[in-house]
């Protein structure tokens, strides 16, 4: 069997049974601590199958490049002494005009900018590939000869995921804050209701800020896998994802939904920004987070109903 990047065979199989993560052939039935260690096993060979992909550091790759692109562009701007215009919808991505004066501004800025559409992109891709993608590479009956079964099978790659979803928002952070410290002055952070906070607060809310974003993705990742489970090309899979993302970004955008909206995905992602007011503003924090929570438990139900019922011989 060839190898292949993305829904190519997968490293650490054969076709004489599943991926163990011991190596050592199917654990006992009977045994919960050695099914425990299997789905250990099995959690950490998806970690770096997914990981050593082309693909997959193409992503991060991307991702890690925004924040440098940004960075320089605003140095260049900014190189005769004159200042950016305010950030926001005219001004571009939110606290744009507060990187020339502290570069911890860069990190709030560029996941401002990745949000929206490359970091959502990006966890649609893996996504939609992981259920797809064992599927097309005739991979995935294999995988379900382990005694873990469907469902163990369906969370270890949903974990997976959000596990892509972390790191993916952290590639973006720490390229940020090392552009950031790079390019320009660091020190006390001025917040949005004008207070000031020390330079050490500010990078607790920096990574707070970035642990939300990973969060704000959960809804979209059990989209995705939910999409994963409805077909055998991987290919379709991250297309159709992708494509939902537009959609809905698209429609969260026509005032006359403006009723539909706070129930899109998307809604509340920007509301990151309340942790750098004084107080913090929770409103549309727990909003945002209790709606990804729903996205996650009805369309990581229905991944579960539609893989349970999955012909895996077809």
């Amino acid at each position: 069997m060839s190898r292949a990047d993305g829904v190519g065979v997968r490293e650490g199989r054969d076709e004489q049974g599943p991926r163990y993560g011991n190596g050592r052939g199917a654990p006992d039935a009977g045994g919960r601590t050695v099914r425990r260690i299997w789905t250990f096993g099995l959690f950490r060979s998806e970690l770096g199958i997914t990981f050593r992909r082309w693909r997959t550091l193409a992503l991060l790759g991307v991702l890690a490049a925004v924040p440098i692109l940004v960075g320089v562009a605003v140095k260049i701007e900014t190189s005769d002494g004159s200042t950016l215009g305010g950030g926001g919808e005219a001004g571009g991505p939110a606290f744009i005009a507060q990187v020339t004066n502290n570069g911890l501004f860069l990190v709030f800025t560029a996941l401002a900018a990745t949000l929206p559409f490359f970091l959502p992109m990006a966890v649609g891709v893996v996504a939609g590939d992981s259920i797809a993608g064992e599927s097309s590479a005739g991979t995935l009956r294999y995988l379900l000869v382990a005694p873990a079964g469907r469902t163990r099978l369906l969370l270890v790659k949903y974990a997976t995921t959000m596990t892509f979803c972390l790191l993916a928002t952290l590639v973006v952070a720490l390229s940020a804050l090392a552009v950031g410290a790079l390019l320009f002055p660091v020190g006390e952070v001025t917040t949005i209701s004008g207070t000031r906070i020390g330079f050490g607060e500010g990078l607790l809310r920096a990574l707070l800020i970035a642990l939300v974003v990973a969060a704000s993705l959960v809804g979209l990742a059990a989209l995705g896998l939910f999409v994963s489970t409805l077909t055998s090309s991987g290919i379709a899979a991250m297309a159709t994802t992708v494509g939902l993302l537009i959609t809905v970004q698209i429609l969260d955008q026509i005032p006359q939904l403006h009723a539909l909206q706070p129930y899109f995905f998307s809604h509340y992602w920007l509301s990151f920004a309340d942790l750098m007011r004084e107080p913090v503003y929770w409103d549309e924090l727990i909003k945002n987070l209790g709606l990804q929570g729903l996205y996650a438990a009805v369309f990581g139900s229905a991944a579960w109903a539609r893989f349970g019922a999955k012909d895996i011989t077809a």
